[in-house]
């Protein structure tokens, strides 16, 4: 068999160093060509064509010639032969799972499948529920808009923003009115003066061709 002398400091090849531990190539070769399936198998998912849980090959399912193992206890088994994978899986009363499917060879694990799904379903539903979806609600008002209209959009924008959105408030100026933006400007100060209780100018008035634009976010 041919080993490699690498030294426990360095990393360098010093068959002569004393301190060097003998390393059988063949383990080498097995745990680089292990980190580079999962590796593999982690960009994979991350480009988004990662495998659903309810996809997952698992036991008789599995078809490949042979398969790296990994142990219940996520213990390194090598290369072996499927039967010799599902005989393990057996032994365990466990479940044979490939986890890692697009590797060479594919990665299996022995586990409880059952157990496996409950918890990613469990963590699946904890992330959902910590994330909150932030939408934009509009509020349009207009140049001539009078002072119970106003009230109205308050209304309104209030619930929106105590909801936790946020509120695009908008005017679009008619005719000659776009040469008379400073009254747009007004209104729109007036307006997240009234909200101030509850939300805070996130963006400021800004005009664009015809229409004038605010957005107003949650008060923390």
């Amino acid at each position: 068999m041919v080993y490699f002398f690498c030294s426990s400091r360095s990393h360098r090849f010093s068959p002569g160093d004393e301190r060097s531990a003998a390393v059988p190539i063949v383990d080498i070769v097995e745990r680089v060509e292990y980190a580079r399936s999962i590796f593999h198998d982690q960009r994979f998912r991350q480009e988004g064509s990662a495998i659903n849980i309810n996809d997952l090959m698992i036991n008789d399912e599995i078809r490949d010639r042979e398969v790296r193992l990994i142990g219940a206890n996520g213990e390194q088994m090598g290369i072996v032969p499927l039967r010799t994978a599902m005989a393990a899986a057996e032994e365990a009363s466990l479940d044979l799972v490939k986890i890692a499917p697009t590797a060479k060879p594919p990665v299996c694990k022995i586990m409880d499948y059952g157990k496996y799904r409950f918890e990613q379903s469990k963590r699946a539903r904890e992330i959902r529920k910590n994330q909150k979806v932030i939408t934009i609600k509009e509020v349009q008002l207009s140049a001539t808009i009078a002072d119970h209209d106003v009230e109205v959009k308050q209304k309104a924008a209030e619930k929106f923003l105590r909801d936790g959105d946020k509120v695009k408030v908008s005017i679009r100026f008619r005719g000659r009115q776009i040469t008379h933006s400073e009254i747009g400007l007004d209104i729109m100060k007036d307006f997240a003066e009234r909200c101030k209780d509850f939300a805070v100018v996130e963006r400021k008035p800004l005009t664009e061709g015809r229409n004038m634009t605010m957005i107003l976010a949650p008060k923390e």
